[in-house]
């Protein structure tokens, strides 16, 4: 096959940070490339250059053979360049034909929009995508597996040649993700070239040729995928080989508790919970969409009034009516919305991590700076997030580092029961190792952990025990030891009974 794409010595600087550094990339016609790499890793930054959005410091591009002058999203859609994200660029009230043509209209004699031609031609695209939808229908009342092949169309129409897709399953079900593998495989017989990004390593094979590792804004290798493994991947990707979980010297069976939860019971979402969490311990929290384990931790935490049920902390029990309450004694809640629950993403790192702990950096009424700014770069260098300082604006991190940021503030508060809920959904391999690394390390300090999850694999990798819960209700406990299977968990997780 030959090439399509060509980027070579890709080099890309920002104010403090090189974030491309020499980098490489081919994509031949009619193959699907896996770009992939931790968040920070420099792929979102080699796609912005390929699409005209950044101008590489140096280094050359060549479509096809020739050398491509990409300085903006025009420019690229001239080449034949078109960038499917994961947040849509469609408009909602207008209908299917009229956000494919966007910007491009098509245009009759006397200057006016040739409607009709527009709305044949979307039927086409459509088609071909399996799109069944009358073109005139407004975006907004189309699911998001729809909206995703929209934007397909937008890049068939034009002629596409390259088409990149920036995690595309992430919000789509079975179905539709076996849906959009066949219009790939479909798009790659007609000789298009996929360059494909996804923190989601098992279903590479399913629509990948070769695979492509960035770290650190450096180019590591290309392999094809068939002769790769998940652990070859993954070590590329963090740059170390990945070892097995650490076996803790404290005995869990002997571990004191230090948190009990006695038939706590919340609406019809958490109905009469029962658990025990122990001192040095990861409790696992498994469960499907719908279970309520969400809902549990929440009651705990008091943000959601229990009707009954009662809370011990070390023996005694507590009166919880508010997440500033579960703080005062100890307890943390990271939540899975950390964008919406977890952070002021448009303050800086350090005002973040220090939010919940002001009496610590307070000076009478006022905020010491000195004590803010030392306590929070301690944190910064602990967990190792990369800022390019405190005073760096959240919402510009990755995601993982973000979640850090989140982790940090927990730490600042000195909190004994940290509750993580969907810590590491949405952020990539090398930052989940990290988080991992954290979780260990808050336990062999002396600190307990739940771990709120849907990714069966991760509570078995992570956890001692797992909790699982089913329509509210906490129908099982395992001890994580080789005799427990996944399918053990998930038989549980959908109600089954042995």
């Amino acid at each position: 096959m030959a090439n399509l794409l060509e980027m070579e010595d890709i080099t890309k600087s920002f104010p403090g940070v090189k974030a491309l550094d020499g980098v490489q990339f081919i994509l031949k016609e009619g193959e699907t490339h896996v770009l992939l790499g931790e968040n920070g890793a420099g792929k979102s930054t080699l796609i912005k250059v390929l699409s005209g959005a950044y101008q590489q410091d140096k280094g050359v591009v060549r479509i096809k053979g020739e050398k491509a002058n990409i300085e903006s999203p025009v420019d690229a859609f001239s080449y034949g360049v078109n960038v499917i994200y994961q947040e849509f660029n469609l408009a909602p009230n207008l209908p299917i034909y009229e956000n494919i043509y966007l910007g491009r209209e098509l245009v009759q004699g006397g200057g006016f929009v040739n409607k009709s031609d527009a709305r044949k031609k979307t039927r086409e695209v459509m088609e071909f995508v399996g799109l069944d939808e009358d073109p005139n229908t407004e975006v907004r009342n189309l699911t998001v597996a729809q909206r995703q092949l929209v934007e397909v169309c937008k890049a068939l129409a034009f002629e596409a040649n390259i088409i990149v897709f920036d995690e595309p399953t992430a919000t789509l079900t079975d179905s539709e993700t076996e849906r959009l593998f066949e219009i790939i495989k479909n798009l790659k017989a007609d000789g298009l070239g996929i360059i494909y990004i996804s923190h989601r390593l098992d279903e590479f094979r399913e629509v990948g040729d070769r695979v492509t590792v960035l770290r650190n804004g450096k180019y590591i290798n290309t392999l094809n995928l068939e002769n790769s493994t998940k652990d070859q991947l993954i070590s590329m990707m963090v740059g170390k080989e990945l070892g097995e979980r650490e076996i803790r010297e404290t005995s869990k069976s002997t571990a004191k508790p230090v948190l009990e939860v006695e038939n706590l019971s919340y609406e019809d979402e958490v109905k009469g919970v029962s658990f025990t969490l122990k001192e040095q311990e990861i409790l696992g929290v498994a469960g499907l969409v719908g279970a309520g384990r969400t809902e549990l931790a929440k009651t705990v935490i008091g943000e959601y009034s229990k009707e009954e049920g009662r809370v011990k902390l070390n023996g005694e029990e507590v009166k919880i009516t508010s997440p500033v309450d579960a703080m005062q004694n100890g307890i943390f809640y990271l939540s899975e919305d950390r964008k919406e629950e977890g952070l002021f993403l448009g303050h800086s790192v350090k005002k973040n991590i220090t939010i919940s702990s002001l009496e610590k950096v307070q000076n009478k009424l006022l905020i010491d700076k000195n004590e803010e700014e030392k306590i929070s770069d301690d944190l910064i260098d602990k967990l190792n997030i990369k800022t390019p300082s405190g005073e760096t604006r959240t919402v510009s991190l990755s995601g993982g580092n973000q979640q850090k940021v989140v982790v940090a503030k927990g730490l600042c508060n000195e909190a004994n029961i940290y509750i993580f809920d969907e810590s590491t959904r949405g952020i990539d391999v090398g930052a989940k190792e990290e988080i991992y690394k954290i979780m260990e390390e808050l336990v062999r300090e002396g600190d307990s952990i739940i771990m709120i999850s849907s990714e069966i694999p991760e509570l078995m990798r992570i956890a001692d025990r797992i909790l699982v819960m089913y329509h509210g209700k906490a129908v099982n406990i395992f001890d994580n030891d080789k005799d427990l299977s996944k399918q053990k968990i998930l038989s549980a997780a959908m109600g089954e009974t042995t």
